[in-house]
């Protein structure tokens, strides 16, 4: 893997790469939990160096307990259960489920062009496939994102923007200040561009900012740097 840039942003090959890392990195921190996948996208002709895909964490339900709101785990048909082995992720617990009373998220990761980083985008959507409104589902988020959702110029909410590949309309949390924010990340040790696992490390310190936003932090397994992760 290529030394990735000083100035914060990632090449579409470095993308693609660290992509299948995290997504391996993820299945092994949290593998009670939904794995992350590679997509396939369709092909552009008059675009030579393009990403092949994107990664998609995609069915993942939201419950809510009688007394407070947060994530529950649903086995299918069977009743919410929790596994004491696994990490808890953030606050709330995210799993797949075919049950209709929950509300479901997608959740994709899609490579720039224009800014040349990595974006989050996301939708939520009833049992029924009706998508939902921020306001029906900003109860779901972590308390200490909402606020930064609206007005933080690191990770703001852009609505209901349509998806690059599927047209359809989705949230997205805006790239505009992501190279700046990776660029502060490294700047204290320049050695780290440097490293075999460069890019790797981008998309983890990069997702360790963005996902807490949507109640997705990265376990601290994750974030244990070399092979014993």
């Amino acid at each position: 893997m290529s030394n990735i840039s000083g100035d914060g942003t990632l090449t579409p090959s470095e993308f693609r790469v660290a992509a299948f890392a995290f997504a391996e990195r993820w299945k092994s921190a949290v593998s009670a939990f939904p794995p992350w996948s590679w997509l396939s996208r369709p092909k552009h002709p008059w675009l030579s160096n393009e990403v092949e895909g994107y990664l998609a964490l995609e069915n993942v339900c939201r419950l809510d307990s009688s007394e407070e709101n947060h994530v529950g785990c649903c086995t299918g048909s069977e009743e919410p259960t929790c596994s004491g082995d696994s990490e808890p992720i953030d606050d709330a617990t995210l799993v797949q489920s075919s049950r209709d009373n929950v509300r479901y998220y997608d959740f994709h990761v899609i490579y720039d062009y224009s800014y040349r980083v990595p974006v989050l985008y996301f939708r939520a959507y009833s049992g029924d496939g009706r998508t939902l409104l921020l306001s029906e589902f900003e109860g779901d988020l972590p308390a200490d994102s909402s606020e930064a959702l609206v007005k933080s110029k690191w990770t703001f909410i852009t609505q209901e923007v349509n998806h690059p590949y599927l047209n359809r309309p989705w949230y997205k949390l805006h790239p505009c200040g992501t190279s700046e924010c990776i660029k502060l990340l490294f700047q204290s040790d320049a050695l780290i561009r440097t490293t075999s696992g460069a890019a790797e490390l981008y998309l983890l310190s990069w997702f360790s900012v963005v996902g807490r936003m949507v109640g997705l932090s990265i376990p601290f397994k994750m974030m244990k740097w070399g092979n014993d992760a």
